[in-house]
């Protein structure tokens, strides 16, 4: 017998490798933070010893969930300004209040209320890109989860930096600071193209390359971003980025809801990964990214919620039912994303974008141990024919009732163990005051 550190039966398993897998009445063992071994319950006496042994009697494990793009702190700008179009919404509402507002108090605060959620709705890793990403790795730290910190890189002044460079150096500074951290991942986040010049575009593509590292921008999220790049470069705007040395393995585009046939041509040869963020494409609609295509194609998607001020949650569930039904409607063909295509797109194909499917995303022992617990026991999920329906169609996040991070356990029974709910939550309305007096003056 080996000893383990905690031993978990499920009524069901669902590893996502092999795809379609449905293990039921299983165990997983964890020792030193990582999946030890997967057993039909029975056997488990016979291989492993644990201090620890919890039986989920009615619950499902799967890999916790990726959310491969978001804006961690801007959780504290949810709802701010609803129902405006894209440019509307960043010119006249985000980027106002954000310069306003935006400082190391409102990230940790932002980036702690963002963490909670997403461990409540079984995230268990995330893509943040955002300001200040020192204080949003140092909060990765102090709550346990898991995260990619994309840092931001724009031409404009902001808070946290006044240049192209500065952006560039203060961002390398915390990736050289924090990248020992074995739950922390970094890559540039340069804004979108048209927030960035071709000189520093093409220097980002130089220092991904030496670094080996990755790159996230917003990309074709509207038809104006790509119609404005034509009669600004004569190109569009991935055409640009080929040009300009980014497409590759290591480039994350987030949105793409705008995709020719040349475009796709250029996305299967470069192996670009897309990072589909369908709640924000619809709410400010900016148009639907055919992932239907991209898949047959071969192209990697997964799913990101966005920041919560587009959203407005940041449930990667929901997302993932969306993703399917829009797939679904979009092309007129229901079986386009299936269950268990969706909820890939929510777990291994994110780690596969994030550069991580070696250590998270699918329930392989070896594999860091990353694992949520969903409940299906509810009347809203009865009866269960498919796990894999019951969770993309019907469960939800409200269904999640236990997370682990690096075997260590982060939510259990539904409470969060390394956040103070009550604090948040009166952290958040006295930040709410503030920002909406401050928007009521100007508007």
């Amino acid at each position: 017998m080996e000893h383990a550190d905690e031993i978990i039966h499920a009524r069901w398993l669902l590893p996502v490798e092999p795809a379609d897998a449905v293990l039921r009445d299983h165990a997983l063992a964890i020792r030193d933070g990582r999946i030890l071994g997967i057993a039909p319950s029975p056997e488990a006496a016979t291989l492993w010893r644990a201090p620890v042994e919890r039986r989920l009697e009615h619950h499902l494990l799967m890999p916790g969930l990726v959310n491969a793009h978001c804006h961690a702190a801007m959780t504290l700008l949810r709802g701010l300004a609803d129902d405006h179009a894209l440019m509307e919404w960043l010119q006249e509402w985000i980027w106002p209040a954000e310069a306003r507002f935006v400082g190391e108090e409102f990230v940790h605060t932002g980036t702690r209320l963002a963490i909670a959620e997403m461990l409540r709705s079984g995230t268990t890793c995330f893509s943040d890109m955002y300001f200040f990403p020192d204080v949003a790795a140092e909060t990765v730290i102090e709550t346990g989860i898991r995260a990619q910190i994309a840092f931001p890189i724009l031409e404009h002044p902001t808070a946290w930096a006044r240049t192209a460079g500065e952006y560039l150096s203060k961002g390398l500074h915390v990736r050289d600071m924090f990248k020992a951290n074995p739950r922390l991942s970094f890559a540039f986040g340069p804004h979108a193209p048209y927030t960035n010049s071709d000189a520093t575009l093409a220097r980002v593509a130089v220092l991904a390359a030496e670094l080996d590292a990755p790159v996230q921008i917003h990309l074709h999220e509207t038809a104006g971003e790509v119609a404005d790049s034509v009669s600004q470069h004569g190109l569009r705007p991935l055409e640009r980025l080929e040009r300009l040395g980014l497409l590759s393995p290591r480039l994350q585009a987030v949105h793409m809801t705008q995709i020719s046939p040349a475009d796709m041509r250029l996305l299967v040869r470069e192996r670009v990964h897309v990072v589909h963020c369908p709640s924000s494409n619809l709410k400010l609609a900016s148009g639907f990214c055919p992932t239907r295509d991209l898949l047959a194609a071969g192209v990697n998607v997964c799913i990101g919620t966005d920041g919560a001020a587009s959203n407005n949650t940041l449930d990667l569930f929901s997302e993932a039912r969306l993703a399917a039904l829009v797939a679904k409607g979009g092309s007129g063909d229901p079986t386009a994303l299936s269950a268990h295509a969706a909820l890939r797109l929510a777990t291994l194909a994110g780690a596969e974008a994030l550069g991580l499917s070696e250590r998270i995303g699918s329930l392989v022992t070896g594999k860091d141990a990353d694992i949520i617990a969903v409940n299906l026991d509810r009347l809203g999920c009865q009866p269960v024919y498919d796990p894999h329906s019951a969770l993309i169609y019907t469960a939800g996040a409200h269904s999640v009732t236990h997370a682990w991070v690096e075997g260590r356990i982060l939510l259990e029974e539904g409470q969060l163990l390394s956040l103070d709910e009550q604090a948040l939550l009166e952290a958040a309305d006295q930040w709410r005051s503030r920002i909406q007096s401050s928007a009521q003056d100007t508007h």
